[in-house]
């Protein structure tokens, strides 16, 4: 028996663990939820960070998502006319772009949550799950404040709330889900695969152009094969928008069908994401 081996059986022994070894998925996961209260506080800490660089503060975070409805909505409000223009054009607008901001938000910061805080991650010993979700609850304490005025500009533009908008709760509850999870996804691979994080853009203005922001997609699959329909059906950002505008907008009816596969999509993506991201704790800080 070599010498390493004879002293990994002692450790063993003695209930010694390697430095740095990755803990069942169990025991990982409740080390995240044993440091919840460093992750919001990180959260927060990056939030009063962020509007600290910022003349306008925190002001930015309704004025980015806001000029994107307003360029979109110039743009494609001239493009878009007859019968390709969806019913509603600027409250489905703003629909789409703000709930669009949470998703592409936290894709983009997931990506970035391992390999922007290296040294974090090489000098301090804790599961490195914590990272992305913070960011993901950063985001979403940034998105509370733009739901607001997404509520408050679909009332300007003819809407009028009733109890069918308390269903935001569970909507938002599962999109932070999905979040997460492709969060998780995210951050894994930009650590090994560091050229990623210059095709995320390009991914994230993918799924913009195809989730349905600006159009409608039973006008756009009209007298199309039944099968893309739904394929389309699947689409979990799809579900996201054609379920808030069903809370929201006077003339849509919300999507039961969407719920189950949106719940399908959380539950899944959280659910892979979470393994995924596990199985390399003990790469995360060493890859180069």
């Amino acid at each position: 028996m070599s010498k390493s081996s004879e002293l990994a059986e002692k450790a063993e022994r003695f209930g010694l663990t390697r430095v740095g070894a990755r803990p069942p998925l169990p025991s990982y996961l409740k080390q995240v939820w044993e440091r919840r209260d460093f992750t919001l506080s990180l959260a927060r800490y990056r939030i009063q960070s962020e509007n600290e660089r910022n003349r306008l503060g925190m002001a930015w975070v309704l004025l980015r998502p806001s000029f994107q409805a307003l360029v979109y909505g110039t743009v494609f409000g001239f493009i878009m006319t007859g019968s390709s223009r969806p019913d509603n054009f600027v409250s489905f607008l703003i629909i789409g772009v703000f709930s669009l901001e949470f998703f592409n938000s936290s894709m983009n910061g997931g990506a970035k949550a391992i390999i922007s805080n290296t040294s974090l991650v090489q000098s301090l010993p804790f599961p490195r799950m914590v990272l992305p979700v913070a960011k993901v609850l950063e985001n979403l304490m940034n998105f509370m404040p733009t739901l607001a005025l997404m509520f408050i500009l679909a009332i300007i533009f003819g809407s009028r709330p009733d109890w069918s908008w308390f269903l935001f709760i569970p909507l938002v509850m599962l999109f932070t889900i999905f979040n997460l999870g492709i969060a998780f996804i995210f951050s894994r691979l930009t650590v090994h695969f560091r050229d990623l994080s210059q095709l995320i853009p390009f991914v994230s203005r993918m799924i913009f152009y195809t989730s349905g922001v600006f159009f409608d997609s039973s006008r756009l699959l009209d007298g199309r094969p039944q099968i893309l329909a739904d394929i389309y059906d699947w689409h979990p950002l799809h579900n996201v928008l054609s379920i808030s505008r069903g809370i929201l907008l006077e003339n849509q009816e919300i999507p039961v069908e969407y719920w189950f596969n949106f719940s399908v999509w959380a539950v899944v993506m959280v659910s892979v994401g979470t393994v995924f991201f596990w199985k390399a704790e003990e790469r995360y800080g060493r890859d180069h």
